[in-house]
């Protein structure tokens, strides 16, 4: 996680990550890299977070200390929930676009019904949490991180609807951040490699290794793909989402960063 400090020195540039006071929308904030934003943005001082998971249990569990929170029970894929909490959004300052569900199978044998599915939450969701948030941001300015992911920028095989979805996202914001910057507003996004999250839990392939040789053994299996080693950590994540919501970023809109530990060399 960040280190709580108002600025650190490199080559003659003070980058400044204070939050303090500042209010931040972030979905699938129950856990994984949506929970470690939530834990460091109440860390820098934000002073209203707005919570938004389908797991009550899980925004319950968090312990944000110093800020005011708005835990919001239900699914980011729901028109409804977004009309209903608009007013209580309006002067946002940013945003964290981060609820996704994973998927498995080649294309040739994945339903519609399962396509829509992962359609629903991680492009419909994301559309509808951007749209909100860019009202809610209007007049005043602010930032976006919109999580996708490097198999959005990487075929990879067997996760199909996941991989288009991500792609999809990581080009909305780009298109976003052309349509928004005259209002003051940056949107970026992030393309992870292998985080360890709980999203591998749904995947029949993982669960099977995680039985067999347990799931530390099977994170480092899988991380051997990549160059770096290992997969990343969820606060890892969350230290590249608040540096490009932050206003030392102030000059970056519309990038894909990717953090994938050399994934896509």
């Amino acid at each position: 996680m960040i280190a709580k400090a108002c600025g650190l020195s490199g080559r003659g540039m003070t980058i400044n990550q204070d939050f303090a006071g500042r209010s931040a929308l972030i979905t699938g904030a129950a856990s994984g890299i949506g929970a470690a934003c939530a834990r460091a943005l109440a860390a820098w001082g934000a002073g209203k977070l707005f919570l938004v998971d389908i797991d009550g249990a899980g925004l319950d569990a968090l312990d944000l200390p110093g800020c005011e929170v708005h835990r919001i029970v239900g699914s980011v894929a729901d028109e409804g929930l977004w009309a209903g909490i608009a007013p209580v959004l309006a002067g946002l300052d940013h945003a964290v676009v981060n609820a996704g569900i994973g998927a498995g199978g080649p294309i040739a044998s994945i339903s519609l019904a399962e396509w829509r599915r992962v359609m629903d939450v991680n492009l419909d969701g994301a559309f509808l949490t951007l749209a909100s948030s860019l009202r809610a941001m209007e007049g005043k300015g602010g930032s976006v991180v919109v999580v996708a992911s490097v198999t959005g920028l990487k075929p990879v095989p067997g996760i199909g609807p996941y991989g288009v979805s991500k792609a999809a996202v990581a080009h909305m914001a780009r298109i976003a951040a052309v349509e928004s910057a005259k209002n003051g507003i940056r949107i970026n996004a992030i393309a992870p490699g292998g985080v360890d999250t709980a999203i591998w839990e749904s995947g029949e392939d993982f669960a099977k290794s995680v039985a067999a040789i347990g799931r530390e053994a099977t994170i480092k299996a899988m991380a051997k793909t990549t160059p770096l080693g290992r997969f990343a950590t969820s606060d890892e994540m969350a230290d590249s989402i608040l540096y490009l919501l932050s206003d030392a970023a102030s000059n970056i809109t519309g990038h894909v960063m990717v953090s994938d530990g050399g994934f896509t060399l």
